[in-house]
């Protein structure tokens, strides 16, 4: 299965960073039940971003819930050099890694070593690099990631001017190629950021923060329906 078969039409992807790790397998069986789809799992390594996230170990102890429930795990590699990295993500249950468009010296070697371990592909861009520069080299990718924050840290406010960034993606971008954005996607945006052209919201504080994640994840899927 592909991109294209995970993402029937718009999806809200739970990002598993803002979690509970203490009832993160509850959680994740809850988001199950409530018709999730696709989960995004962050990781960063302390220098592409400051924090250090989760990695392969967390993921392989979640990943056969989730497949298991019908859904998949895209990979956010906020690390540099990605690529060192996927094969142990593919071995522990990883369906796709997105990795950065600044953090990859030859972006087409990179797609091709992640397809090679049966991966899928995305590109995230950070805000200071320009719609044009990221879909001319997205070519080979399932999907391009506009980042509306800057990644790292969950619960970041989103950056207005990521609307007319997703907006000219769209136009560059061919159709069957999709967008997703990541970073301060909630209810007051949603809506906004399906006509501009999203397919795939990253949502997590949005989610996670609320006391009730699986009634707070309906109200997005409804509000992008």
């Amino acid at each position: 299965m592909s991109w294209s078969d995970w993402a029937r039409g718009p999806e809200i992807a739970p990002s598993l960073y803002a979690a509970d790790f203490a009832r993160l397998g509850e959680q994740i069986q809850e988001m199950l039940d409530a018709g999730v789809r696709i989960f995004h799992f962050d990781t960063g390594d302390g220098h592409f971003v400051p924090p250090v996230t989760i990695g392969p170990i967390v993921l392989e102890s979640i990943s056969k819930l989730i497949h298991d429930g019908g859904a998949h795990l895209d990979c956010h590699l906020m690390v540099e050099q990605p690529e060192r990295h996927f094969e142990a993500f593919a071995k522990a249950g990883g369906d796709s890694v997105t990795v950065h468009y600044e953090a990859c010296d030859d972006l087409p070697a990179v797609y091709e070593q992640a397809r090679a371990l049966g991966l899928g592909v995305g590109l995230a861009f950070n805000p200071e690099t320009s719609p044009e520069d990221a879909a001319a080299a997205s070519e080979g990718t399932d999907f391009v990631n506009c980042m509306s924050i800057h990644p790292g840290y969950s619960g970041q406010a989103f950056m207005p001017e990521a609307l007319p960034r997703i907006r000219r993606l769209r136009e560059l971008l061919p159709p069957e190629r999709l967008i997703e954005v990541d970073g301060g996607v909630g209810e007051e945006n949603a809506r906004e950021l399906r006509g501009a052209g999203v397919d795939v919201f990253v949502a997590g504080t949005s989610v996670f923060g609320h006391d009730d994640p699986v009634q707070a994840y309906r109200r997005l899927a409804d509000l992008v329906a």
